[in-house]
């Protein structure tokens, strides 16, 4: 019988997206237990992590009420942790390249995705960074990007991949709807430098990863949409 493993995460994160679309890819049963970002619970801290940080895993021990996980299950948490973790218990589902130069390759893409896109990406959101800044750390991206190759890296989806998808998909919904604390416009002009020829190579590789079905399983534009505003107005009332 497998290890119970209950991913805990907040509605519509691009960070518990990201370790869902590990799992999904994986083809490994799991139980979701998703927080609304503005009510989290209490006990998460005590019982899950001390933290109180999203995402976070609980492995093994006795299956039981997620909102009362055993102490006997091992306590994950840090969505790039959590991915490796994932790719080590399913080495069969080339999350992580048997290969040591490819698996090397796809950790060295995780942490260029945390610095070029994660952050920089949510401060142009926020008024915090400029399109020409944003622009130049997905340049950095594309070039890691091979021609002709569908993923990341190599011929298999990675975590690689699933590190990156979520944040992608916010990417279009601000170049399409122009939602962020940016002057007005910004998003649309950043879609339009996006379009261009320069960023071929970057944007065919976006269209792949949203077209993949395991995100489509669980990524809600409309709801991601309605978020956005959400927090939005929330931000803009402060």
């Amino acid at each position: 019988m497998p290890e119970q493993r209950t991913l805990y995460l907040l509605k519509l994160s691009p960070y518990g997206q990201k370790v869902e679309l590990a799992l999904v890819e994986a083809n490994t049963p799991y139980k979701a237990y998703r927080v609304d970002p503005f009510t989290k619970p209490e006990w998460f801290t005590s019982k899950v992590n001390p933290v109180g940080k999203f995402p976070a895993v609980t492995y093994g021990g006795p299956d039981v009420d997620p909102e009362d996980p055993s102490p006997l299950s091992a306590k994950i948490s840090e969505s790039n942790t959590i991915l490796e973790f994932v790719a080590d218990l399913y080495p069969d589902s080339w999350l992580l390249p048997k290969d040591p130069i490819q698996g090397s390759d796809v950790c060295f893409f995780v942490k260029v995705t945390t610095k070029h896109i994660e952050g920089p990406f949510y401060a142009f959101l926020r008024r915090q960074e400029s399109y020409e800044n944003v622009l130049k750390d997905i340049e950095c991206i594309q070039e890691l990007l091979e021609e002709g190759k569908d993923f990341a890296v190599g011929d298999h989806y990675t975590i690689a991949d699933a590190c990156i998808t979520p944040h992608l998909a916010r990417i279009k919904i601000a170049i399409e709807t122009d939602l962020g604390k940016f002057p007005v416009g910004m998003g649309y002009k950043l879609g339009e430098e996006l379009k261009g020829p320069k960023f071929a190579k970057f944007m065919g590789y976006v269209e792949r990863m949203l077209e993949r079905p395991s995100l489509k399983q669980m990524h809600g534009e409309e709801s991601v949409i309605t978020l956005f505003k959400t927090k939005l107005a929330a931000e803009r009332a402060q």
